[in-house]
């Protein structure tokens, strides 16, 4: 039980790493576009 536990915390935290990741690509993306 406890092993599941640890992997689905280390999954969700994987998820929040890579959403905030994209989040830096798409804003870096936006401030290219913008100030060519």
């Amino acid at each position: 039980i406890l092993t599941c536990a640890l992997a689905l915390t280390a999954c969700a935290n994987t998820v929040r790493g890579v959403g905030k990741d994209v989040k830096s690509t798409a804003n870096a993306v936006e401030d290219t576009v913008n100030n060519p």
